[in-house]
């Protein structure tokens, strides 16, 4: 007889409620998108641009992917308008993601 062991998978989910929406930001300003996910194991978060270029996060530092349920931009510029990607995993398919969209009011 072989003993069978219960642990609960269950895929990511992007809790919409405790995550950012669209934000408008003035040119200048800092803006900070939250992503919050639920599942088991506990999801990891991911941020890339939907368009596959660099995210600005400050004057100094340009990546492709960000890791981590927050994403805070310093001084954000016209360049960093546009789709941003909050991706959820945790080896459970599917991996879920949600658009923020970022409009930046120009002076």
């Amino acid at each position: 007889m072989t003993k069978v062991s219960f642990s609960f998978s269950v895929p990511p989910n992007i809790d919409d409620s405790q995550s950012s929406s669209d934000a408008i930001v003035r040119e200048g300003a800092n803006v900070t998108l939250t992503c919050k996910a639920t599942g088991s194991p506990v999801p990891s978060i991911r941020w890339k641009r939907d368009d596959n270029s660099k995210i600005t996060i400050n004057k100094s530092l340009s990546v492709l992917e960000w890791v981590g349920e927050t994403l805070e931009m310093e001084r954000i510029s016209r360049l960093d308008m546009g789709a941003y990607l909050c991706i959820a995993s945790n080896g459970i398919p599917p991996t879920v993601s949600k658009q923020i969209k970022v409009s930046v009011d120009c002076k």
